[in-house]
């Protein structure tokens, strides 16, 4: 029987591994130092379950590159965290951020799995998926024990099945406007809280980093995040509906650097390129076109942010190249 394993990986194939074995990596480190700093006995089992994936992940995937004789990406490594640092979130935080962490790994398998052939990794994002949901699982089950989960706002059970009869349904400019969809409420409660979340990772990578041009690119990332938060929230308000709070209470004081500045630039990029994502989403699903119009209005402006992230990870070579195609002129000119 054929060996189906020896197949070359296809360009999905190569660029859903790479991906996920350098955000792996990155799980490891930020897992490891808060599990140096956790203090809530009932958090600590996540941490570890978390950290114990991502190692059993990037073991299985260390063996498919070595099989199809794939470079080994570096990632991140004990070079980029600082164990020893003060505790810099807390363990309410961290559930948070592992919540959304899971959110992410969910959207990127769920893709991958629509993309990829090869039976060993079809295997693996399957199993990465459901170690997914079940860390969505096991955050969401404990929030809600410790008090700590925000559900998205309540609206008004439907009397009866219906259908859009106007064009006034789309409008959102002049005049009156129609009252926000299901949809609309939650994806602006999600971008509301995604950017708290954000917000709040980034002012705690902001007062412990030394890098004075990483330092300013933070800031402005915190600047912009408090300003979609403001944008959407007033919208939630404007229908009299409750919007997220802000988590920056649970960042601590501790200027103490944690993790390196390779790490903490790939980190915020990788959320910005899931912020335009969510950006993109909102305004597909957002008939009325006032919103459509906010969501369109920002995405050119977190993506000129993402640009400079690259910029400055290009300039200080943090930046790893992901799998390229043949350039064939370049070939051809020899």
């Amino acid at each position: 029987m054929e060996d189906k394993t020896n197949i070359q990986l296809t360009a999905a194939e190569m660029s859903s591994l790479w991906t996920q074995y350098i955000n792996d990596t990155l799980a490891v480190c930020v897992n490891k130092y808060f599990l140096e700093k956790v203090e809530d006995t009932e958090v600590r089992p996540v941490i570890e379950w978390t950290l114990n994936t991502a190692e059993n992940n990037i073991s299985i995937m260390r063996d498919i590159f070595t099989k199809g004789k794939f470079p080994i990406p570096i990632g991140f490594t004990d070079q980029d965290v600082n164990l020893q640092a003060p505790r810099l979130f807390s363990d309410t935080f961290v559930l948070m951020y592992l919540r959304q962490m899971s959110i992410l790994a969910m959207s990127a398998n769920g893709s991958a799995l629509g993309l990829v052939t090869r039976p060993d990794v079809v295997n693996f994002h399957k199993k990465v998926l459901n170690a997914a949901v079940e860390l969505q699982d096991k955050t969401r089950e404990l929030m809600l024990k410790q008090g700590t989960y925000v559900r998205p706002p309540y609206i008004s059970t439907p009397d009866e099945v219906d259908f859009v009869e106007k064009q006034h349904f789309l409008a959102g400019f002049f005049g009156k406007k129609r009252s926000l969809t299901s949809v609309e409420v939650t994806h602006l409660f999600l971008n509301i809280q995604k950017n708290y979340i954000g917000k709040a990772l980034i002012t705690g990578f902001a007062q412990t980093t030394n890098n004075k041009e990483v330092k300013q690119y933070l800031l402005r990332g915190k600047q912009l995040s408090q300003k979609y938060v403001d944008i959407f929230s007033n919208v939630l308000i404007k229908e009299d509906l409750p919007a997220p709070l802000s988590w920056d209470s649970f960042v601590s004081d501790s200027t103490t650097n944690v993790f390196s500045d390779k790490l903490i630039m790939f980190h915020i990029s990788a959320m910005i390129v899931a912020g335009i994502g969510n950006f993109g989403m909102a305004m597909a699903a957002s008939p009325r076109r006032d919103l459509g119009v906010k969501y369109a209005s920002l995405i050119p402006e977190i993506s000129l942010y993402a640009e400079d992230g690259a910029n400055i990870m290009i300039k200080h070579g943090w930046m790893e190249e992901p799998p390229l195609a043949d350039d064939r002129e370049d070939l051809a000119n020899g």
